[in-house]
């Protein structure tokens, strides 16, 4: 008899248990989350709009500004919402990203 299970959800460890807590981590995570939208977005557009910022140097530091916005995109705003609406779960492809 083969076994037939499969994983659809992974159970996340809290930050807080108290909601005071938890809605301080929300407003914590959202200021970070603004702050790396707003810094990688200058740094974005200033390498795009400026001709003289098409060295090689600035070239790299535009793609780590844009893996940095992916990257913060995935994490953060899952974590926000765990913290905001007290749940603990993520599915399996969101573990994945």
């Amino acid at each position: 008899m083969p076994n037939s299970s499969s994983i659809s959800k992974f159970l996340l460890l809290a930050l807080a248990d108290t909601r005071q807590l938890q809605l301080l981590h929300f407003w914590l995570l959202l200021g970070i989350y603004l702050a790396a939208l707003l810094g990688n977005g200058l740094i974005s557009t200033a390498v795009a709009c400026n001709h003289r910022l098409h060295t090689p140097m600035d070239f790299f530091l535009l793609n780590l500004a844009l893996l940095d916005l992916g990257c913060i995109s995935t994490t953060l705003p899952k974590a926000m919402a765990n913290a905001l609406w007290d749940t603990r779960d993520i599915s399996y492809a969101g573990c994945a990203a």
